[in-house]
């Protein structure tokens, strides 16, 4: 069973998934809770609950560290907007994630860690990269500088046009008069009037964005992660800048497998917070059931892109309405249904770079032979290899 195949976005291809000692790291970038969780926040964490579940059934021991940006431009912008502290505004909408998390069914990772817990190993990376000659300090802010590492790039593979574009769009300030080049990204900033601020070799202020995940990935799973993931919106700048400093400050491969789902969209465009084009977990829990939700999501392949319709939740509904027949069918013939047939096709969709929608194609079709021979054979062990799947796929046994 053990032939995962994963798409490994530094190489652009499947790649077959070998792990060290039978021990996996996966990383995966948390929220930044100036917000509630919507569609798109669920489509990521739910393809990472499924494969961090499979590996587990595959034999493999998982260590899953999900991190929280609780500090962070977007949620001292929120909390100024709404005139609340920026504490209690990622402390509000973290727990209301957790909640629509627990309800989506998804396991709770094994170390959940808060970037301003782990200051103190940031400025550490920091003062390394400086020694080394990686990063540049000047007025209190310290930056990383983009030319000193010759790879930089080879994971977005963006042209330095492309890439400055790019980042200028999410947080980059290219005339900024400290920086030696307007592409290199900010590793520690000055304190600013109202802003929360900690203690620094370089005086007080507060971390850069990408620094935080380096330092918290490395804190718990050591200078090379095995499968480090996230949005597609984050392989540049965000992981493109995560491997530049960690590999530097380290001089050892960061990460080996590099996962990024899809983007939704929604009324044409890309599902974002900042378009308030937002389908809500909250709000769909008012209208159907987890299995429905879940079952609509993994109905795409965790690497597509896709636009939220509301038809495409009632057929996810039919789905979910149909396994939960399933579970009420008794049965008492002595000739057995047949299932190696769908085992074989469901290991290999999820052994094919997790292909969850062929996979619950195949469950489908079970349950519905299930219901169709429930009289004339003995459906005990396709139940069981249905209970199966479903503890691989998140999705709930319902009886009522």
């Amino acid at each position: 069973m053990k032939n995962l195949k994963l798409f490994n976005t530094l190489g652009r291809k499947k790649e077959l998934f070998e792990a060290r000692n039978n021990k996996v790291g996966m990383y995966v970038c948390g929220i930044t809770p100036y917000s509630v969780t919507h569609l798109g926040h669920a489509f990521t964490y739910t393809c990472f609950d499924v494969l961090s579940r499979y590996l587990k059934q595959l034999g493999y021991k998982v260590m899953y560290v999900q991190n929280l940006t609780d500090i962070d431009d977007d949620i001292l912008k929120k909390a100024k907007q709404e005139k609340t502290n920026w504490r209690t505004l990622g402390q509000e909408n973290t727990q209301k994630f957790l909640h629509d998390l627990r309800w989506l069914n998804n396991v709770q990772p094994d170390v959940y860690p808060r970037a301003t817990d782990h200051i103190e190993r940031m400025t550490d990376i920091i003062a390394g990269l400086l020694k080394k000659g990686f990063a540049y300090e000047k007025n209190g802010n310290v930056y990383f500088a983009v030319g000193a590492y010759r790879e930089y790039g080879r994971l977005s593979r963006l042209s330095k046009k492309e890439m400055l574009r790019t980042a200028n769009q999410r947080g980059n300030n290219p005339d900024d008069p400290d920086k030696k080049d307007p592409l290199d990204f900010v590793l520690w900033q000055s304190k600013k009037a109202g802003e929360p601020s900690w203690l620094s070799p370089w005086g007080l202020g507060r971390p850069g964005w990408h620094i935080e995940c380096s330092a918290m990935a490395t804190q718990y799973l050591g200078h090379s992660v095995d499968i480090h993931g996230g949005g597609a919106d984050l392989v540049f700048p965000h992981h493109e800048s995560e491997i530049a400093q960690s590999q530097s400050a380290s001089r050892r491969r960061f990460g080996r497998y590099w996962m990024h789902v899809g983007m939704l969209k929604y009324k044409g465009e890309k599902m974002s917070k900042s378009l308030g084009n937002l389908v809500l977990v909250e709000d769909l829990k008012k209208h159907y059931a987890t299995n429905t939700v879940r079952i609509y999501l993994l109905s795409h392949q965790y690497r597509s892109a896709f636009e939220f319709f509301e038809k495409d939740m009632k057929k996810a509904q039919a789905t979910a309405t149909l396994f939960k027949k399933v579970w009420r069918v008794q049965s008492a013939p002595k000739k057995s249904l047949a299932v190696s047939k769908y085992e074989q096709a469901f290991y290999e969709a999820m052994n094919d770079d997790l292909n969850t929608p062929k996979a619950l194609d195949t469950i489908r079709i079970l349950a519905q032979q299930i219901l169709k021979n429930r009289r004339t054979n003995n459906v005990t062990d396709a139940k069981a290899f249905l209970n199966k799947t479903f503890g691989i796929l998140g999705l709930l046994v319902e009886y009522q």
